[in-house]
């Protein structure tokens, strides 16, 4: 038998997909958008661009940003009881107000 190959992207066909009006170029507001640390953010995928992407269990949890680094950013996110920090590219990352 053959083993299964488990990716980074596996099943995930309909989470990542991109609706007819928002296909082509990527937006470059949200690429090069700043935010600050305290800011309550939503996890939103961009599938086109997969630098700094999270994993797909995480898709459009709620986060408060806790630091920078790089030209990423540190979302702290609640899953269940647990606290976990992730770090993601900005252009995943849609502020709330």
């Amino acid at each position: 038998m053959t083993t299964r190959m488990d990716g980074f992207r596996k099943r995930t066909r309909r989470k990542f997909k991109k609706n007819q009006s928002d296909k082509g170029k990527l937006s470059i507001r949200s690429y090069l958008q700043k935010l600050n640390t305290g800011d309550k953010v939503a996890l939103i995928v961009e599938p086109a661009y997969q630098r700094g992407m999270y994993r797909p269990k995480f898709l459009g949890k709620v986060g408060i940003i806790t630091g920078v680094k790089g030209q990423c950013y540190q979302v702290e996110i609640s899953d269940f009881s647990k606290k976990k920090t992730l770090i993601v590219h900005p252009i995943h990352l849609k502020k709330l107000s």
